[in-house]
């Protein structure tokens, strides 16, 4: 097989095989392992988080382009739950973590259920649902929508 070319904070690189995995990326680019690491997209889309395990295929048209940042300079994240601004320090965030942000004093009971939804997320989960259990990919600006119903 070919190498297919790859570019990882403007340097250039050739890999070997179709695919490339995040801690690859770092690996090859010798970024730090604490560092987070994105996949450029051309506008209108934003850029995508690369998780480590996260594989991205080298073999599409065009040469991938990453690069890193300080995991810090992402957090504290706002994000908006209920119509109100929150900060969060956290690159994911749980249904119950989120429930608790929109009603201080839920608590988990067999008379109320919540229905948690999500919108403007990033590219692992870009808007959804959630239930109990749940964990989902946190960014600046997402919204999400608690609502408590009562079981009768």
């Amino acid at each position: 097989m070919k190498s297919l070319k790859l570019i990882i904070n403007d340097k250039h690189f050739d890999w070997q095989e179709q695919y490339i995995s995040g801690a690859e990326v770092k690996r090859l680019g010798e970024i730090p392992d604490s560092d987070l690491v994105f996949l450029a997209i051309k506008k209108p889309w934003e850029d995508e988080l690369i998780e480590n395990v996260t594989r991205v295929d080298l073999a599409r048209p065009g040469i991938e382009h990453f690069y890193s940042k300080k995991h810090d300079e992402h957090l504290p994240f706002k994000i908006i739950v209920n119509g109100r601004e929150k900060e969060w320090d956290s690159r994911t965030i749980s249904y119950e973590q989120v429930s608790k942000l929109a009603f201080p004093d839920y608590s988990e009971n067999s008379t109320t259920v919540y229905t948690v939804s999500f919108s403007n997320g990033p590219g692992q989960n870009p808007e959804g649902t959630m239930v109990k259990g749940d964990e989902v990919y946190v960014k600046t600006k997402m919204i999400f929508n608690v609502t408590p119903t009562n079981k009768s």
